[in-house]
């Protein structure tokens, strides 16, 4: 099934859309994620919308993971060194029909493909912060996801595992009759 990502910002406002993501079947996932009942999602050279209407396409091909419930999303990056990934402190995910939504809250973490950990965007988060007025309740989510998603990192938790992105993105390629 093709499904669209669209985030938002705390205001209502579109900040980002990926037009185009691959929904991987509940009975394809890992056992690990299907009880957690993980929403998997892969793209390659999707279309990607800006807020201000600039249109890009991904350069490397992406498997999104979202947890209902949970203050956070992953995306796994893989590149030509191996998989990086990039993690959305966000609202938990709300899926309706082919779109899947979230509000982006800014502060971000990077687990680099050699296994280096970075926190980035606390500067955007703190202008943003005080820009939309989060209510304390929000700004205690935002902390408990980026305390749960840097435990689930250190000890290589779900969805960090390369071999479950690579295993879900051959899979795809497979299935669509794509070679890489």
């Amino acid at each position: 099934m093709h499904c669209v990502i669209k985030s938002f910002k705390h205001n209502g406002h579109i900040h980002r859309t990926w037009q185009r993501n691959w929904l991987v079947p509940s009975e394809l996932l890992v056992p690990e994620h299907l009880e957690e009942s993980m929403i998997v999602l892969i793209n390659r050279q999707t279309p990607i919308q800006e807020s201000d209407g600039k249109q890009w396409i991904s350069r490397v091909p992406a498997v999104s993971f979202f947890i209902p419930g949970i203050w956070f999303n992953v995306v796994a990056l893989i590149e030509e060194n191996g998989i990086r990934y990039y993690c959305n402190i966000a609202s938990p995910p709300y899926l309706q029909g082919d779109v899947l939504t979230y509000i982006d809250y800014d502060l971000d973490v990077i687990r680099t493909t050699d296994g280096g950990c970075f926190v980035v965007d606390q500067d955007e988060y703190e202008l943003h912060s005080h820009m939309y007025h989060y209510p304390q309740m929000v700004d205690d989510k935002v902390q408990e996801g980026l305390a749960a998603l840097l435990l689930r990192i250190e000890s290589g938790q779900p969805p960090f595992q390369d071999e479950h992105v690579t295993a879900y993105y051959e899979a795809w390629l497979q299935a669509n009759g794509e070679v890489e």
